[in-house]
């Protein structure tokens, strides 16, 4: 049994996010063997209730407020720009978690610092060198777990983008990132990611770490989650997805300006569905449209997803793995997505989602769902024994030991 210091940039609960599923479901297969405290940034939407469910699955919960403003913004750009630094990185520095790591690191003895996600790797690097310094006799040992390579995220953002100067921005911030990630992986005893496309993007499939590098898939609880019932008419096309996600908002403007009107011409009562925290000025405008509904955050979409005809993931940047299609399948939904939303997953086109791309290509997919319950009825089907069988945190997160064992020999 290991001492395990878990550092997270959102707080992992409730599993609405796909960051937070990833690390819950981690979080919840390393407390059965291991003592794990967690310290999670908190925004001021997070409940205290929310809270006291991590402390019964951990050993201890630590929580530091994230406030963000634009001053805050401009001086992360400022010192981004100076030291040629990320600026999703620097704006992430918060003096309050530097100080309650000091805290826990002169007060208690960790064997694995954990990082989940990349933003936080900056401060598993702090920890271990304040234990260093205040305990040298005892080994430390870092674990990220990166999810994916952020760099490709801005990559493919940036080849999508129409205004010159934020194409700037996202390529400069690629290049930044891409430089971080291969220097600040290389700080880490082992380095985890969801999908083996990030690991070849970074070099470390063949590279002489990768021993040190292995690639464990963001996986679910079918059990703890119920199938949706269809109801026998179903004319509504769903998006479920954080809307202040740039790929989602990308993607969700593009179906609703190039493939939406195809569909409706095709099949008039056909109705968008956009589901999600914090939808920005352009997607809450496409609501004015009377075939869109714009929904914002719903905590039980369920009502929703019993009359989705087709769940789409019309996703053209991103890196790692899309969690939407894991919970679509979960729920019984049949899903399109772009090849690139498809990436990472073990998903066969026609038989457990529809994989399409180009505009009509797109709306010819989601017409085949909206007029055959059958091909519906299909997918569901096979897509839900997918996520059962495949992705599934109780069976696929023992991969978790092995990682474990490897640097507590």
């Amino acid at each position: 049994m290991a001492r395990v210091l878990f550092l997270t940039q959102v707080l992992p609960y409730p599993l609405d996010a796909g960051p937070k599923i990833r690390a819950y479901y981690v979080l919840r297969h390393l407390a059965q063997q291991h003592e794990v405290t967690l310290v999670s940034f908190v925004r001021d939407e997070d409940r205290p209730e929310w809270v006291t469910h991590l402390a019964s699955i951990c050993q201890h919960v630590h929580t530091v407020p994230m406030r963000r403003s634009r001053l805050q913004d401009a001086r992360a750009l400022f010192k981004a720009a100076v030291h040629a630094m990320p600026v999703i990185i620097v704006r992430d520095e918060v003096a309050a978690m530097h100080a309650m790591l000091r805290l826990l690191i002169e007060n208690e003895t960790y064997d694995i610092i954990h990082a989940d996600q990349t933003s936080m790797a900056q401060y598993a690097q702090f920890a271990r060198n304040w234990a260093i310094r205040s305990k040298p006799h005892v080994p430390v040992r870092l674990v990220l777990d990166a999810h994916n390579a952020l760099f490709r995220v801005f990559q493919q953002l940036a080849v999508e983008e129409s205004s010159t100067l934020k194409r700037l921005f996202l390529s400069r911030e690629a290049h930044a990132l891409e430089r971080y990630e291969r220097h600040t992986y290389s700080q880490f005893d082992q380095v985890v990611f969801v999908t083996e496309q990030d690991r070849i993007s970074l070099g470390e499939a063949g590279s002489e770490r990768a021993a040190r590098t292995t690639t464990i898939p963001i996986c679910i609880d079918p059990a703890e989650r119920r199938c949706v019932i269809p109801k026998p008419e179903q004319r509504l096309v769903t998006h479920l997805g954080t809307m202040f996600w740039p790929p989602n908002v990308e993607g969700v403007l593009w179906f609703a300006q190039q493939v939406l009107p195809r569909v409706i011409a095709q099949v008039p009562d056909a109705q968008l569905a956009i589901i999600g925290k914090r939808p920005p000025a352009e997607i809450q405008a496409l609501g004015k449209d009377e075939s869109i509904q714009v929904l914002g955050y719903i905590p039980d979409p369920e009502p929703y997803l019993a009359e989705t005809a087709a769940f789409i993931v019309p996703l053209h940047a991103g890196a790692g793995m899309r969690v939407k299609i894991l919970d679509a399948w979960n729920w019984g939904l049949p899903i399109i997505s772009t090849t690139l939303g498809a990436e990472g997953i073990d998903a066969h086109d026609g038989e457990d989602l529809l994989i399409a791309d180009g505009a009509e290509a797109y709306a010819e997919a989601v017409i085949r769902l909206l007029v055959d319950p059958g091909l519906r009825s299909s997918l569901r089907e096979r897509g839900r024994r997918r996520a059962m069988e495949d992705y599934n945190w109780r069976t696929v997160y023992q991969k978790w030991d092995v990682v474990y064992r490897s640097i507590l020999r």
